[in-house]
């Protein structure tokens, strides 16, 4: 036992020992010495000794079929071929099924140039495992090697028997055709497409490509009746049950290249109208590059739009509700194609209404009837039924739930367009009675204004603001009107009745308004009582500058003065507003007045009231309440609150004291209280 295990103050890795042996070379051994033989017996005892080493190692385990091997390529490389074919047929009865032994068995007859042990072995070979391709490739690449052409074709025939793969078909078939033996190879390809059992026709390899491979080779070797036949007969052999469109493709690049436009034309068409559209796209492709080459314009053109009319079909076959699909197979239908084929495509697009009573789900499919109506008004010059369209749309719509104004508008618009004025403002009344929206009030409105009907404006108006109170917009352009009317005293009626609204939804776009009236009219003592009003609502720092800079605009001799006063109050009103920010923009404003019209002391003045800038820390909390860390932020410190400060300690200090007083008063009023305090 280890009495000290400290660890050794000397540490060896393991990489250390690696390259110290390598180094001392520790693992490379001495080479064998060599033995050299000098006569016969001395030979046979050497031989003695090998053969038992081969022959323990294969008692030890007689399934390692490499032990076998190199006893036989030793007893090879003595030229010992018959104890080496003997080794060979023990390795064979202990693995037949071994594929290495049995090539190496015959490699070794045919380096040897024992040719019929050789074909022996190959065919004890085929007979035993005749699905192993390999011997079969072996045997006849032999007998072919050797000139026994018949020999190889013989082997050929049993191997065809047993219906190889493509590969073996392939192989007989350029044997043959290396001999220049065309009609045996068409015999074969006949065996290879069909065979012939109990007088049925059977099929061996259904796949199209063989059939086109036959066709090829017919065409290649210039019988181009024999490879017409053949695609005529592959054709009859699928029927429409199992069509394929490289099989028509194929037969009609054939033809194409014997010249017969025709008859491409004719396979073209027979094959699109029977496969379906989704399994026919290469079909279509090469139809197409064909009628380009080979025919004319309008021919070109129609198969391009029915190429594009059967995706459109398939998309809304699979999802009637896709409106986009329906909007490009519209948009190719009316491209060209007659009124009556682009009515029907449009009354099957209508005909798919959103299934949901929700305006989200109505917006894309609005657009098939608001392109319907435009094409029978634009393209079909048809009146009558573009007034069809649009009623009709306007009846499917749920007014009660949702309704579209651009629907009722467009109706309105086609009506004057059509000189029916009377049917355009029935339906704007109608649409204002069922469904009233501030687009439709505007529409109208805009309407009566372009035929410069003042009093139906007004009414409408009216009816728009007893509907919609709070939208300043609307305000603002009634007074507008009523202002270009050169009626000022409605017009300030109308102000007056919409800032007095208890809610709008933009108060200080309609103030502005208001104000910027009362400035055209040049009615300053108007102008300055809003500008109170307004502060009475609110003290936002803009309303300030606003009516300082109104007061230096409004060009009376006092309007610097004015203008300072303005200021003064602003800074003084300002004083306890939080967001120092609008103070700091208030005293800009300020200084760039004084700047521009001040003297050198009321600069300074405001010079001194500028606040300074700096730099604090504050603590974030996260929504949990926890401690989220620090962030700085800049703040500014203003003169006049920093002189204000020693009174606020004071204050404070003063009511600190009252308080201490009030506790004495109060336990000099309680003896008790101190003597039950004595005794705890």
């Amino acid at each position: 036992q280890v009495k000290n295990k400290a660890p050794a103050e000397v540490q060896i890795t393991a990489e250390q020992l690696l390259r110290e042996a390598k180094e001392r070379e520790l693992e490379l051994l001495p080479p064998p010495l060599q033995q050299k033989i000098t006569d016969v017996e001395e030979l046979n005892d050497y031989k003695l000794r090998k053969r038992k080493t081969f022959e323990d190692n294969i008692r030890k385990n007689r399934t390692v079929i490499s032990n076998w091997i190199k006893y036989a390529q030793w007893e090879e490389s003595l030229k010992e071929i018959q104890r080496a074919r003997s080794i060979y047929e023990r390795a064979l009865d202990v693995d037949y099924r071994n594929v290495t032994l049995w090539l190496k068995y015959a490699e070794m007859e045919m380096k040897n140039r024992q040719v019929n042990h050789a074909r022996n072995i190959w065919d004890r070979a085929i007979t035993t495992l005749p699905r192993v391709n390999q011997f079969w490739y072996k045997y006849t690449y032999m007998e072919e090697m050797l000139g026994n052409v018949a020999g190889s074709r013989q082997v050929f025939e049993r191997w065809m028997e047993w219906q190889p793969e493509e590969q073996a078909w392939h192989s007989y078939i350029n044997f043959e055709l290396r001999y220049k033996e065309v009609d045996r190879a068409r015999s074969i390809y006949e065996r290879y497409i069909l065979s012939r059992a109990l007088a049925v026709l059977v099929l061996v390899h259904p796949d199209v490509k063989n059939w086109i491979k036959y066709a090829r080779f017919e065409e290649k070797h210039s019988y181009f009746a024999h490879a017409r036949k053949v695609y005529e007969r592959a054709v009859e052999f699928f029927g429409e049950e199992h069509m394929d469109e490289h099989l028509y493709v194929a037969f009609a690049k054939f033809e194409e290249n014997q010249k017969e436009f025709e008859r491409v034309r004719v396979i073209y068409k027979y094959a699109l109208d029977r496969i379906p559209k989704q399994d026919a796209q290469n079909l279509f492709k090469n139809y197409t590059v064909f009628e380009k080459k080979f025919g004319d314009r309008r021919g070109i053109e129609d198969i391009i739009v029915s190429k594009r009319r059967f995706q459109y079909e398939e998309e809304v076959k699979a999802n009637p509700h896709n409106y986009d699909a329906w909007f490009d197979y519209l948009r190719l239908v009316e491209s060209d194609t007659e009124a009556e084929t682009v009515r029907e495509v449009y009354e099957r697009a209508i005909a798919n209404v959103p299934p949901i009573q929700e305006k989200r789900h109505w917006k894309r499919y609005i657009y098939l009837w608001v392109n319907y109506a435009l094409y029978e008004e634009l393209e079909a010059k048809a009146s009558k039924r573009t007034r069809q369209v649009y009623q009709a749309c306007l009846e499917l719509l749920p007014h009660k739930k949702f309704t579209f104004a651009k629907m009722w508008l467009l109706y309105a618009q086609f009506e004057i367009r059509q000189k029916n004025l009377p049917l355009a403002r029935r339906a704007l009344g109608t649409s204002i009675g069922k469904c009233p929206k501030n687009k439709l009030f505007k529409g109208y409105i805009e309407l009566e204004l372009q035929l410069r009907e003042f009093d139906r404006c007004r009414k409408l108006y009216e009816k728009f603001l007893e509907f919609a109170p709070e939208n300043c917009t609307s305000w603002i352009k009634f007074a507008e009107l009523e202002t270009i009317l050169g009626d000022i005293d409605r017009a300030r009626a109308i102000y007056e009745l919409a800032i007095g609204q208890p809610r709008l939804d933009m108060p200080e776009v309609l103030w502005k308004s208001y104000i910027d009236f009362e400035i055209e009219q040049e009615e300053y003592e108007k102008t300055r009582n809003l500008y109170r009003r307004l502060l009475q609502r609110t003290q936002h720092v803009k309303v300030w500058i606003s009516l300082a800079q109104f007061e230096l605009s409004a060009g009376q001799e006092d309007r610097l003065q004015r203008c300072r006063q303005i200021y003064e109050e602003a800074n003084k009103a300002m004083r306890s507003c939080e967001e120092k920010e609008e103070r700091v923009m208030l005293l800009e404003s300020w200084r760039s007045f004084e700047d521009e019209f001040g003297t050198d002391a009321a600069k300074e003045r405001i010079d001194k009231l500028m606040p300074e800038k700096i730099k604090k820390r504050r603590k974030l909390q996260a929504e949990d309440g926890s401690d989220a860390g620090w962030e700085e932020y800049y703040d500014y410190i203003f003169p006049e609150d920093t002189a204000n400060q020693p009174n606020l300690k004071l204050l404070a200090m003063a009511k600190l004291w009252k308080k201490q007083q009030q506790e004495n008063e109060a336990a000099a009023m309680d003896p008790d209280k101190d003597i039950d305090e004595s005794q705890t």
